[in-house]
């Protein structure tokens, strides 16, 4: 993760964000893309992986879905989200990384 070349992209809420969330990750709820995208995110060629809760977990299709709709051209989900990564056994980070 420390020398990927990827934004990787949390879409659950804040609160959720603050109670862990994978390495290096930034935060921009999934009912916030249409409005940040753009300020956050302004190279829409850049490579971005979305991911939320878990595999049922709807935020981060839908998210993908908006980037795409935005203009976005290269977006993937990761599909597992962060109970997939945890299961792995990898750690959470805690650090603000939240989009301002």
């Amino acid at each position: 993760m420390q020398d990927r070349d990827f934004i990787l992209l949390d879409t659950l809420p804040a609160k959720i964000f603050e109670k862990g969330h994978l390495p290096g990750a930034i935060n921009i709820v999934s009912d916030d893309i249409l409005r940040r995208a753009h300020e956050v995110l302004p190279d829409k060629d850049a490579p971005i992986v979305v991911y939320c809760a878990s595999a049922t977990c709807k935020r981060a299709g839908l998210s993908a879905e908006r980037l795409n709709s935005l203009g976005y051209t290269q977006i993937y989900h990761y599909v597992n989200g962060k109970k997939g990564w945890v299961a792995a056994g990898f750690p959470l980070a805690y650090e603000d990384f939240r989009a301002k």
